[in-house]
C-alpha cells in the first residue's frame, strides 16, 4: 500500500470525529443566534458600545461574559485590530465562547478564566470594561473593582448594567435575588477610585419583570504636572 494512502486512511477517524462535533454544535449556534436576536431588541448593544466609546482597534473586556452575548458584539465592533477579553469564573461558559469564536474565526477574542477576586486582566491595557448582569454576584466586590481599575488605561470607562432593587437589605439578600441597588454600585466604585460619569437609559428586561440600570464610570486621568513659572 502506498504511504500516502495509509496516511489518508489513518486520518479518516479524526476527520469523521471533527465533522460529527461540528454538526452537533451547529444547531446550538442557530438557537443561540435566535435568542441573541431577541436580546438585541431590548438590550441595545450598539448603544452600550457607543457609550463606552468602543471602536475599531479598541481593547475591551466583558467581565462575567457567560455565553458571550456582549463578547461577540464587542468583537464585531473592535475588529481584527482590536482585542476582547472574555472573562468568567466558569470554564464551561468560556468553552462555549471558545467554540463559537473558533467557528467564526474571531482571533480578537481572548478567553480568561478569572477568580472571584481577580479577572486577571493586563494592567493599564483596556479602553473599556463592561459588566452586564454579573456585578450582583461578586462576593469580593472591592477586590474586583480594584482589579478593573488597574486594568483600565487612565481615562478608560467602566460600564455596569445590573438589575435594580430597593435599598435597605443586606448584600447577601441581594445576591440571592440576583439584583442590586444602583446606589451600592456607585458607592463601591467611588470607594475604589472611580469617578461617576453618568447614568444612561436602562433596559426593561425583555420578557422578564426586571429593570436594568446602566451606570458609567471613568478612571481619572493624572493631573498634568505644573510647570514652574519664570523667576521674578
Amino acid at each position: 500500500m502506498a504511504p500516502d494512502k495509509r496516511q489518508r486512511i489513518s486520518l479518516f477517524p479524526l476527520a469523521l470525529a471533527l465533522f460529527v462535533a461540528l454538526t452537533a454544535f451547529a444547531p446550538l449556534l442557530h438557537a443561540q443566534d435566535s435568542e441573541w436576536a431577541k436580546r438585541d431588541a431590548w438590550q441595545r448593544p450598539a448603544e452600550v458600545m457607543d457609550a463606552l466609546g468602543v471602536k475599531q482597534g479598541s481593547v475591551v473586556a466583558d467581565i462575567g461574559a457567560g455565553g458571550g452575548y456582549f463578547t461577540f458584539h464587542l468583537a464585531a465592533r473592535v475588529g481584527p485590530a482590536g482585542k476582547v477579553y472574555a472573562e468568567d469564573i466558569s470554564d464551561s461558559e468560556l468553552e462555549r465562547i471558545r467554540k463559537r469564536a473558533s467557528d467564526k474565526q474571531l482571533t480578537q477574542i481572548a478567553m480568561i478564566l478569572g477568580t472571584p477576586r481577580d479577572p486577571r486582566l493586563p494592567a493599564e491595557a483596556l479602553d473599556a470594561v463592561l459588566v452586564v448582569n454579573a456585578y450582583h454576584e461578586f462576593l469580593e466586590y472591592d477586590a474586583m473593582m480594584q482589579a478593573m481599575y488597574r486594568a483600565l488605561k487612565p481615562g478608560g470607562l467602566l460600564a455596569i448594567i445590573d438589575a435594580a432593587d430597593a435599598p435597605g437589605e443586606s448584600r447577601k439578600t441581594y445576591q440571592h435575588r440576583h439584583r442590586l441597588p444602583s446606589q451600592i454600585v456607585r458607592e463601591d466604585a467611588d470607594r475604589n477610585g472611580f469617578r461617576f460619569a453618568q447614568e444612561l437609559p436602562g433596559f426593561d428586561g425583555g420578557d422578564s419583570d426586571r429593570k436594568y440600570y446602566f451606570l458609567l464610570f471613568s478612571k481619572p486621568e493624572p493631573s498634568p504636572a505644573k510647570v514652574p513659572g519664570p523667576a521674578r
